[in-house]
């Protein structure tokens, strides 16, 4: 159970609008760099939300991965994005596959504002400290 959790909020990406309104290219962006970052797509599915008429729509994301998942929200409007990343460490630890895939992410999305959070998962399973 223990894991890495990576979350990130970005907002004004300087990105191409097909990756924040586009299924197709979002969904292909998360494919081509998780396979890069070294982690395993087992299933997926991407939604475009319906698009109210003053706004284009935004997309949720999610690839089911071997180590665990890869949420990505869109929100056009703000040309903002969440991302979210956890990996499992049960057989190996995946924490460097997934900060590389943040990081991709991030050079990809250009977010001129950026929060993130990193959370060790798992402490109820770490032995009790002495």
């Amino acid at each position: 159970m223990h894991g890495l959790h990576l979350t990130a909020d970005l907002l004004d990406c300087a990105c191409d609008d097909a990756l924040l309104c586009d299924t197709a290219a979002l969904a292909a962006l998360c494919r081509r760099e998780t396979a890069a970052a070294g982690l395993t797509v087992v299933a997926e599915l991407f939604h475009r939300f319906p698009a109210p008429q003053t706004a284009p729509a935004g997309i949720t994301g999610v690839l089911l991965l071997a180590e665990s998942h890869l949420a990505v929200h869109t929100w056009p409007e703000l040309r903002g994005v969440t991302l979210d990343a956890y990996v499992c460490n049960y057989s190996a630890d995946n924490s460097a596959r997934a900060e590389a895939l943040i990081e991709a992410l991030l050079r990809h999305f250009q977010p001129q504002r950026l929060c993130r959070n990193r959370l060790l998962r798992g402490a109820l399973m770490a032995p009790p400290q002495a």
